[in-house]
């Protein structure tokens, strides 16, 4: 990611993930606001719950599919 301000969607609605497109409204969720000071790769989180807000941490390997 090159450095910047982004703004990660929390909710997981939006179509441009993992970045807030807006469509948390009329939700109780706001996007969280990512600064990045220098060029990076980012594992963002795409599952919703790392317990590392924006960035994964495995997290996803403990949820069920269900088919």
């Amino acid at each position: 990611m090159e450095p910047g301000i982004y703004y990660f969607c929390t909710c997981g609605r939006s179509e441009n993930q993992p970045f807030c497109d807006g469509a948390h409204k009329d939700t109780e969720f706001y996007p969280s606001k990512v600064s990045l000071e220098e060029k990076k790769m980012v594992p963002w989180c795409l599952c919703k719950i790392s317990e590392k807000g924006h960035i994964c941490d495995g997290k996803h390997r403990e949820l069920k599919m269900e088919h």
